[in-house]
């Protein structure tokens, strides 16, 4: 397995040419991890190439099983591009081995990211501390309750496997950190196919702008929401949440994989109450059950929120579509 350091090397092949036409070159096979990841990457290749994309719908990174088709489609790609171990555990050992002879693209170690850690205060409480040991359970005892069906097909992580300095993985969340992956995916992109490497600087480019204008037009739209109060289905919004000078008052499960127990609900029920919160926002990957009991008895709506956009049909706008529901279904409930 080859690894690429995503440092700033966008520079390079920054190079504008009048009347540019790409050598497209079909043979590049390149693999996406997750849908926004796959919607950045086909924005830089678009006309040039395509990427496969590895999660669809409502599936989990944390624990995705692949399928036969799958592994082979790593075992013959040329360039694979991941957020990295801290949210696609499953891809650590395939990329080792099946996709040894691919360039490892972890954009979580893009140059010039804004990294945050985990929350654990404004009632966000602690991923690793032993305060929740029920956050640390493993499926096999998920049986004596009865929630196999959170097992899989959800979009959630093992937050509770990570230390207090842990980073949250959830970096597409901020566009300033979608135009930093997208200098990567460039740099990459132009390594493995040089002769295009003037075509991915072009796309890349326009693709800045893009993400330039949207985040403009989130930032007017999301102001006159600073000082309302919400809560979150679990903690993956804070990326979104400190772009837009927004901040939620908490979040329903540590692990959207383990269902919260009842101690915890009944304090986020309180904090609901006692804030005032205008909005709980659930993710449609899980039944509404658990906002609807943490909003009952208060004046409190519910919304949804999707960090993945496992509804929106993938492609190069996907990215855009995500970040503007997000936004549009904040304005919504919270106005």
């Amino acid at each position: 397995m080859k690894k690429v350091n995503v440092s700033a090397i966008f520079g390079i092949f920054s190079i504008a040419l009048v009347g540019f036409t790409p050598h497209v070159s079909a043979k590049l096979k390149v693999v996406s991890s997750i849908k926004p990841i796959h919607s950045l990457v086909t924005a830089v290749m678009d006309g040039a190439g395509s990427s496969e994309l590895l999660i669809e719908g409502a599936s989990s990174p944390h624990a995705y099983a692949m399928r036969p088709s799958q592994a082979r489609s790593l075992q013959n790609a040329d360039v694979v591009f991941w957020i990295g171990p801290e949210l696609e555990a499953f891809l650590v050992k395939p990329i080792a081995t099946t996709a040894r002879n691919a360039t490892s693209v972890p954009l979580m170690e893009s140059d010039g990211l804004v990294k945050r850690h985990f929350r654990e205060d404004h009632g966000h409480h602690d991923h690793d501390h032993g305060k929740h040991e029920e956050d640390k359970h493993d499926h096999a005892k998920h049986d004596e309750h009865k929630h196999e069906e959170h097992k899989e097909d959800h979009t959630g992580h093992d937050h509770g496997a990570h230390g207090k300095d842990a980073i949250d993985p959830h970096i597409w969340l901020d566009p300033e950190n979608a135009k930093a992956m997208t200098r990567a995916i460039a740099d990459a992109l132009s390594v493995a196919d040089a002769a295009n490497a003037a075509f991915y600087s072009k796309n890349a480019a326009a693709l800045l702008g893009r993400i330039d204008q949207l985040s403009a037009e989130l930032r007017d739209k999301l102001e006159p929401l600073h000082d309302k109060k919400f809560v979150v289905f679990h903690g993956a919004y804070q990326y979104f949440e400190a772009r837009y000078g927004l901040e939620s008052a908490g979040a329903i499960t540590l692990n959207p994989e383990i269902l919260p127990g009842a101690e915890h609900l009944r304090e986020i029920k309180e904090k609901v109450a006692s804030l005032g919160a205008t909005c709980v926002f659930a993710e449609p990957q899980f039944k509404p059950k658990l906002v609807e009991v943490v909003i009952e008895g208060t004046t409190a709506k519910s919304g949804v929120l999707d960090p993945l956009g496992a509804n929106i049909a993938s492609g190069p706008n996907q990215y855009f579509d995500l970040i503007e529901t997000m936004a549009t279904s904040m304005r919504d409930c919270l106005s």
